[in-house]
């Protein structure tokens, strides 16, 4: 029963008067996934894991889905007043849809496995197909800070640029949203401001 009132509010939200997205195409499946179409244009600076979920809530609202409470696929290192995040524990138990209704996973053990993931199914808040390899330019470089296993990292690296607050040059942890295992792909040492990441939803769940 909980699980029906959250298809409901992506419904609702999806055949509103007027709402221009591909999610209406997709009523019968709770779209719960996507990648970012830009990013906030700061490079690693996300202002934090609160600002990363802001910036994905905006781009999926102005497409037509808002509903529910969507988080970044991002880590954050532990720090003397808080303990390490994962981006595994931020984004819910699955299945997974695109904008398009296909599923690209069923659970955690899936995501982090054999999932469907491929260029053709990550595809933006809006449904399109996200530039990956053999594509000009390659856009296929997602921040996630996380092992290929959606943990964050130990130790005294810093690879997600002070948890997601600083544009300074340095290190971070990739994935790459062409390739199944796109949580953790290779670091680089400096980060432009079109870089995308990936979004999974956790949705609002309501009692009914």
């Amino acid at each position: 029963m909980l699980f029906r009132t959250v298809l409901l509010l992506l419904t609702i939200t999806a055949t509103m008067p007027g709402a221009q997205s591909v999610y209406a195409q997709a009523l019968q499946a709770p779209v719960s996934f996507f990648v970012t179409s830009t990013g906030p244009g700061q490079g690693a600076d996300l202002g934090g894991l609160s600002g990363a979920d802001a910036h994905c809530q905006a781009l999926v609202t102005a497409a037509g889905a808002g509903a529910g409470v969507w988080r970044a696929y991002l880590s954050a290192a532990a720090t003397d007043s808080a303990p390490a995040v994962h981006a595994r524990d931020r984004i819910g138990a699955g299945p997974w849809y695109n904008a398009l209704g296909t599923v690209v996973a069923t659970d955690q053990e899936n995501l982090h496995g054999a999932n469907n993931l491929t260029k053709e199914t990550a595809v933006n808040e809006s449904g399109e197909v996200v530039n990956g390899r053999g594509d000009s330019p390659n856009r296929h470089d997602m921040l996630t800070g996380s092992h290929a296993d959606g943990t964050a990292f130990d130790g005294d690296d810093d690879l997600t640029r002070g948890n997601w607050t600083s544009s300074d040059a340095g290190s971070v942890q990739l994935g790459y949203h062409d390739q199944r295992r796109w949580g953790s792909g290779s670091h680089v040492v400096e980060l432009g401001p079109r870089a995308t990441r990936l979004q999974s939803e956790r949705p609002a769940w309501h009692r009914g």
